[in-house]
């Protein structure tokens, strides 16, 4: 099963503007998704960029919100726990939160925001990284969503 996955920053393949990334205030941008399948108790969301020097570069790391959540506001603070309990992990940059697009000089690079919804609450710790969230769901993975911006210096 797909889930909608949309921002209104900036649409699936478009730039993803200078104020989400690390040119700018380095914002997470807002973004909206569908319903979740029947039985999603929570989901989680992963932001990576693929064509980092160094391989995959995750960018934002978050699980635990709430099922109910149909989207996250811009500018969401980077502390470990959120206002509505989800937690966030530590991203590549060594930090919590989101980390916007921030690539080397030369061809565009693309970020995948990928919403999943979970069967399961996961009982990390804030500050888990993606190599422990891509663990912790698997086979609990109900339904997902991708939605892919670009940027370029």
């Amino acid at each position: 099963m797909s889930i909608e996955f949309t921002s209104t920053a900036f649409h699936a393949g478009a730039t993803i503007p200078k104020q989400y990334t690390g040119d700018g205030p380095d914002r997470s941008p807002p973004l909206h998704w569908s319903e979740p399948p029947a039985g999603t108790k929570s989901l989680a969301m992963i932001c990576d960029d693929p064509d980092a020097p160094r391989g995959t570069w995750a960018h934002w790391v978050l699980f635990n919100l709430p099922a109910q959540a149909r989207g996250l506001e811009e500018a969401v603070p980077t502390t470990e726990v959120l206002g509505n309990g989800a937690r966030q992990g530590k991203n590549d940059f060594g930090k919590i939160g989101y980390g916007g697009p921030a690539p080397p000089q030369g061809k565009p690079h693309r970020y995948f925001f990928t919403l999943y919804a979970l069967d399961v609450f996961l009982d990390l710790p804030a500050g888990a990284t993606k190599v422990h969230l891509v663990d912790a769901m698997k086979g609990h993975i109900l339904a997902e969503g991708q939605l892919m911006g670009q940027f370029q210096r």
